[in-house]
């Protein structure tokens, strides 16, 4: 379903995963689980939308994102939340599935790991890099990730590093599914809280967020919130135009 100018898929978490596992054989595939700044960048700032040109799928991981879906016409029961498609990963991949992990910072990235290794011993981990490394050593990274063979790259550095790495990187690749999934890593490490449940239901994990951390993301979403819903009313005015 389009949605002002993407194309977002519309899955659950039980569906995506085996079909990722499929397609890491024959990739290399690129998913970003979505939310409403990353379809209004790509709306409103040209060099985003190049960088994300080559996405294979856009997965609605925001609920007010699968409202906007269900109201252009599609049929998403629920949203396809990062950290949650990661939790559900983490409990249900295949044993034989390759995984590598790339972002956050070192204490974030060791938590997660030590998380994983008592959630399921059996998730085949094959190398990892925290997010904070520097351009001239993107080289080095990319023939460690080569070496280490993985289906899975979980990538998470936010929006919009990850999506640049991504998109600098992926035809470097001859299989494998690259998946930018940003917070999935501090809410699965723990080294950051998530909204309660209910708040997600209501489609206000933004204002969770928000309160935890008003000096770094006030302006985002006052600018990306406000821009999105104007393109999207403009959207279903004239249903022709991606406005």
């Amino acid at each position: 379903m389009d949605v002002i100018g993407t194309d977002c898929t519309t899955t659950t978490k039980e569906e995506l995963l085996p079909l990722l596992e499929r397609a890491a054989a024959h990739g290399p595939w690129s998913v970003d689980f979505t939310n409403v700044q990353i379809v209004t960048m790509r709306r409103t700032e040209p060099p985003f939308r190049e960088i994300t040109s080559k996405v294979d799928a856009f997965i609605p991981d925001s609920e007010v994102l699968r409202w906007a879906v269900n109201w252009r016409g599609g049929n998403m029961a629920a949203r396809v939340y990062g950290p949650d498609f990661l939790t559900y990963a983490i409990g249900y991949t295949a044993p034989t599935t390759r995984h590598y992990f790339l972002g956050g910072s070192a204490e974030c990235l060791s938590a997660l790991l030590k998380n994983i290794s008592e959630i399921n011993p059996g998730f085949l981990v094959v190398g990892s890099q925290d997010g904070y490394f520097k351009p001239e050593r993107n080289e080095e990274i990319v023939a460690d990730i080569l070496a280490a063979n993985p289906d899975f790259i979980w990538v998470g550095l936010g929006t919009p590093k990850q999506q640049a790495w991504i998109h600098q990187n992926k035809h470097r690749f001859q299989h494998g599914v690259l998946l930018a999934v940003g917070f999935a890593f501090d809410v699965n490490a723990g080294t950051k809280k998530d909204a309660p449940r209910w708040l997600q239901r209501c489609g206000m994990t933004w204002v969770f967020r928000l309160l935890s951390e008003p000096r770094r993301l006030l302006w985002r979403y006052l600018k990306y919130n406000s821009l999105f819903l104007w393109h999207l009313f403009q959207q279903k005015r004239n249903p022709s135009s991606t406005a």
